[in-house]
């Protein structure tokens, strides 16, 4: 690696104010007391000693070699960290992460000037606390993040339930239960790893507890005042993940302070994500780091506001290794044009269609209607990823396009109009924009959620009125995409979308104006076409030992007997050890949710997590499990962790929780 030599810190302890020791992982510049540098700071419960270590290897020793420290910390209860976590960006961690900051900019091999990066939970903390301003902060990339908490995380979505809440929930306790590496702690590790099985929160209670927009979410959503944030912001996603809404927004709150960048990419940093191509993502930051925490004059400022990649007539797949279609620039990011489509005397959708369909249609979807989704949030290109919505809009109200005779080419966020009647207080609605191909496959291409009873408001929702006619506007999630010619647009409309989306407790359908339904897709408009370099490195990753393979699989299972629909996840990370400290980790996930048509209180979620963690003469395990089932009126919540030194077993503790439904 050429450039400035450097030195790896293996393990630094940060005493906090009230006494709490965090644990840091430095890439230090050589010299650099001598010839401070610029600093950039990471912020994570993800395990700087296992969980991150791939990544973190593949781009903080770029970033030292440029002569930019990298500074990367365990939350408190996390990693070799004291303490126990206390939930997800909460005032304590982000008031940690603003004394983090102080504390590295008063180091003395520090110019006093300190960046913030992260992907995910730290991609999110670095907004949030840039909001804050501590003074030695003076710039921040943020991938695959949110400015709205409530609408644009792994929770809720316009008043849904989104089933990777319990899905994260158990992924945070499993990961929360896990022990620090005695090799750091040295006798301490045992009783750190005590002190967390015994007082770590189970998250889902605290988030079913908040079922509206409240203040709960409002805390740290930028987006309720983009003004908090001064300093420059480079925002990164990708098309493939959740949190694909969040570079446009940022862009238009946050006006000439942010730049965002947008691939095809799932939930990864965009030098080693898939679907290809990938971006070089170590150039990018460099400059942004160099302009913005050492002042070099090399036009990051000057950047595009907006560069994203725009899809062109991508294929559903079992693995999408590459996505056709090409990059493009928009200096200024703009409210884009619109190409309206209605539904015509014929049944199709038109662009502004002079005779409008007549009539109406009823429209109640089997309850597995949904099981093509994919994930919240990808961090595989496989069927983690959409598959081919065929199956999904056999259960849907489906109106498309003729064959385009041209192309039609969209960036931003499709919205659609409709009037609708429930003879309940109570719906879903999922409607989803398709690519036709001309041989029957279908891509999805954006989709959007909403609880109709928050069609005016997520914080004061309004029960329908039963046979009521209500106007429903619904936003979709961002997208970037190239219709192609002889392709069809289709609008796909369901009442369920499971089991991304949890069902209301009742399932009645409705009843859709056909005149009343209008489709506006966002135009690309006027753009340049650019590159994007890619990384030199094709596989950017570290090479660790392995010991047993990993392995992946989804399945659906329907009883047609029963009329039960079951979806089964099986993760294996396999058994890797890391040829430097000897660590051992291996993390098997085992999901399965159920539900049975005509039934929407029947559905349950269960998942069961085992983390093994090893090296010769020691080992430790935990056994995390979580379940979610309901009734017409409560949430029925359980978890249990077992954990295990050696063949052991040292703990056991179970969670139990009944929380009220809010019937809206």
């Amino acid at each position: 690696m050429a450039g400035r030599s450097f030195t790896v810190i293996e393990n630094q302890w940060i005493t906090l104010k009230d006494g709490t020791r965090l644990a840091a992982r430095i890439w230090m510049p050589d010299n650099a007391e001598s010839d401070p540098v610029p600093a950039v700071f990471e912020f994570l419960p993800y395990r700087k000693r296992d969980g991150t270590s791939p990544r973190d290897e593949s781009t903080y020793p770029v970033f030292a070699a440029a002569g930019i420290a990298g500074v990367r910390v365990d939350i408190r209860g996390s990693g070799e960290s004291d303490g126990v976590i206390d939930g997800e960006y909460t005032p304590l961690e982000l008031a940690n992460a603003c004394e983090l900051i102080e504390w590295i900019a008063s180091q003395p091999w520090c110019n006093g000037s300190v960046g913030m990066m992260g992907i995910s939970w730290g991609g999110f903390n670095s907004l949030q606390v840039a909001a804050l301003r501590p003074p030695a902060l003076k710039a921040v990339i943020s991938i695959a993040s949110t400015v709205d908490r409530y609408n644009d995380d792994i929770h809720y979505k316009n008043g849904c339930h989104l089933s990777a809440q319990l899905s994260w929930a158990a992924t945070m306790l499993a990961y929360q239960s896990r022990s620090p590496d005695p090799e750091l702690t040295g006798n301490r590790w045992k009783y750190m790893w005590m002190e967390r099985l015994e007082n770590e929160p189970y998250f889902l209670e605290e988030w079913l507890s908040h079922q509206r927009r409240d203040y709960f979410w409002k805390h740290g959503s930028i987006g309720d005042n983009f003004g908090d944030v001064e300093v420059p912001v480079l925002v990164i996603a990708g098309w493939a993940d959740g949190y694909r809404n969040t570079p446009l927004k940022a862009v238009a709150g946050l006006g000439d302070r942010a730049k965002a960048i947008i691939g095809p990419w799932i939930h990864k940093y965009p030098h080693f994500a898939w679907p290809k191509p990938r971006a070089d993502f170590h150039a990018e930051a460099i400059r942004w780091w160099n302009r913005w925490l050492r002042g070099e004059e090399n036009g990051a400022e000057d950047l595009p506001q907006v560069r994203a990649y725009i899809m062109d007539a991508v294929k559903p797949a079992a693995w999408r290794e590459y996505d056709p279609g090409f990059w493009v620039a928009k200096q200024t990011w703009a409210e884009p044009q619109t190409l309206n489509l209605q539904v015509d005397d014929r049944g199709r959708l038109a662009v502004d269609a002079k005779a409008r369909a007549a009539g109406e249609a009823f429209l109640r979807s089997p309850l597995d209607t949904g099981t093509a989704a994919g994930e919240f949030f990808t961090l595989k290109p496989d069927a983690e990823m959409a598959g081919d919505q065929r199956t999904d809009d056999a259960g849907s109200l489906v109106f498309e396009t003729e064959p385009l005779t041209e192309a039609v080419e969209c960036l931003g966020m499709p919205v659609v109009k409709l009037t609708v009647a429930c003879e309940a207080e109570l719906a879903n609605l999922c409607a989803r924009i398709v690519d036709v191909h001309p041989d029957g496959s279908a891509l999805r291409v954006s989709f959007g959620v909403l609880n109709l009873a928050h069609r005016n408001s997520n914080e004061h929702p309004e029960l329908l009125v039963p046979g009521e006619k209500t106007e429903i506007t619904l936003v979709l999630d961002a997208c970037g995409y190239r219709f192609a010619p002889g392709h069809r647009i289709r609008l796909s409309l369901s009442t369920a979308y499971w089991p991304m989306i949890l069902p209301p407790p009742v399932d009645v359908g409705l009843t859709i104006e056909l005149g009343s339904l209008d489709l506006a897709l966002p135009l690309l408009g006027e753009a340049e076409r650019i590159e994007m370099k890619e990384p030199d490195n094709p596989s950017p990753l570290p090479d660790y030992i392995e010991h047993h393979p990993g392995a992946t699989r989804r399945t659906v299972t329907r009883d047609l007997s029963a009329a039960r629909t079951d979806y089964r996840i099986h993760e294996d990370s396999g058994l890797y050890e890391h040829p430097e400290t000897g660590l051992a980790t291996r993390e098997l996930r085992e999901e399965v949710w159920s539900i049975t048509d005509g039934d929407p209180t029947s559905v349950t979620g269960r998942a069961v997590w085992t983390c093994d963690m090893s090296r010769p003469g020691w080992s430790v395990r935990t056994v995390s499990m979580a379940s979610l089932a309901c009734t017409k009126t409560d949430w029925l919540l359980s978890a249990h962790v077992l954990a295990y030194e050696g063949e052991e077993q040292i703990f056991e503790k179970t969670w139990e929780k009944t929380i009220p439904r809010e019937m809206m």
